[in-house]
């Protein structure tokens, strides 16, 4: 792909849970996506929030990304 050429991408939203962080979380998301969307290009995190347990530890970690893929063309 040469970034000189006229190109179109798509977003779509995915969100990555992890119990190790939110990098974690962030690439078990654009893992899974790398795995289903042809030409994944690049993310953009839009949220995170996580989960507390009853004894005030955090227990998960939700990161809401927006990844981006090229259209075939």
């Amino acid at each position: 792909m040469s970034y000189g050429e006229d190109r179109i991408y798509k977003k779509v939203e995915v969100i990555g849970v992890s119990k190790n962080g939110i990098e974690a979380a962030i690439q078990a998301a654009v893992g899974k996506a790398h795995k289903t969307l042809e030409k994944l290009s690049w993310f953009e995190v839009q949220d995170i929030r996580g989960h507390v347990t009853e004894d005030g530890t955090v227990s998960e970690y939700q990161v809401v990304l927006k990844v981006a893929f090229q259209l075939k063309g």
